[in-house]
């Protein structure tokens, strides 16, 4: 793994030293909202888009708005820290700062850590599995993108435990949801479909920007709920996520798809021309 840049509360630090108080809220129960972006040659895609929804995650928690000026900030500092990123990530976390040991917060002030670093670029195409846990449409954190993400941990461990690159979840309606770190689309009788907000997806950048620019181009996405069991039988299916773009999926459970399939193909096509027109930040 190549070497992470850290920047705590307005400093750049030693990513093996201490930086954060181990009172810290995000520490202790989690209570802290997380955003990632693509590093494409030095340049954050699409940050404009990701600081939005972070807004969103914090007030869904009960936290104030971000500090934007504080977070491009640190995100500066990380990017400057160093030869230039080619390909690599972009991570910012707010946490609801130091708290007591359970769940009530008190008016201590939010804690800001941005880190980068290089990373591979995915592979020409991934195997996804399938997991028995459920995303809980109606739960308070439904779609919102917070620290708490030791489900997500278990759920990938298994899904590579099975030869998979990402774990998919249903929903408790028994509703093809999401993957651990991207969104998911499928191909049924040529018509493409992904899971509507309403399924406790995450409102991925990368999906929304995926549906604008398809629908854009004259290639409709239908947002409608289809059953998790619409894996056993769909033409295509590719997951979309800030690193990953549009990625085809060539493995379901097992199941050998060829991919890119035609409508895979298309919405990567019109992915790669909108980036072009529309440049770093959408």
């Amino acid at each position: 793994m190549s070497a992470i840049r850290v920047w705590v509360d307005g400093e750049l630090v030693d990513p093996t030293a201490p930086s954060v108080r181990a009172l810290d809220h995000g520490v202790t129960v989690g209570d802290g909202a997380f955003e990632t972006c693509k590093v494409d040659r030095g340049q954050v895609f699409a940050m404009t888009r990701h600081l939005d929804r972070m807004d969103r995650t914090l007030a869904g928690l009960g936290l104030p708005a971000a500090d934007r000026d504080r977070i491009r900030e640190g995100a500066d500092a990380v990017l400057a820290d160093g030869p230039e990123i080619g390909f690599g990530r972009l991570r910012w976390t707010i946490t609801g700062g130091a708290g007591p040991l359970g769940s009530d917060r008190d008016d201590s002030p939010m804690t800001y850590i941005v880190t980068a670093a290089e990373m591979p670029r995915p592979s020409a195409t991934a195997a996804i599995v399938t997991v028995p846990w459920t995303r809980n449409e109606r739960a308070a954190t439904a779609g919102l993108k917070t620290t708490s993400y030791a489900e997500n941990v278990i759920a990938l461990a298994h899904a590579k435990a099975r030869g998979g690159q990402e774990a998919i979840f249903g929903n408790t309606r028994g509703e093809l949801c999401e993957a651990t770190g991207s969104n998911i689309f499928v191909v049924v009788d040529g018509e493409l479909w992904t899971p509507p907000l309403s399924s406790g997806c995450l409102a991925g950048i990368t999906r929304e920007l995926v549906v604008e620019w398809c629908r854009e181009a004259g290639l409709e996405v239908r947002e409608e709920a289809q059953p998790l069991s619409v894996l056993e039988t769909a033409d295509e299916v590719f997951i979309t996520s800030s690193a990953r773009d549009v990625h085809p999926v060539d493995l379901v459970d097992g199941r050998a798809l060829s991919a890119p399939g035609p409508v895979t193909a298309q919405a990567a096509q019109i992915w790669a021309a909108a980036l072009e027109e529309k440049g770093i930040d959408p």
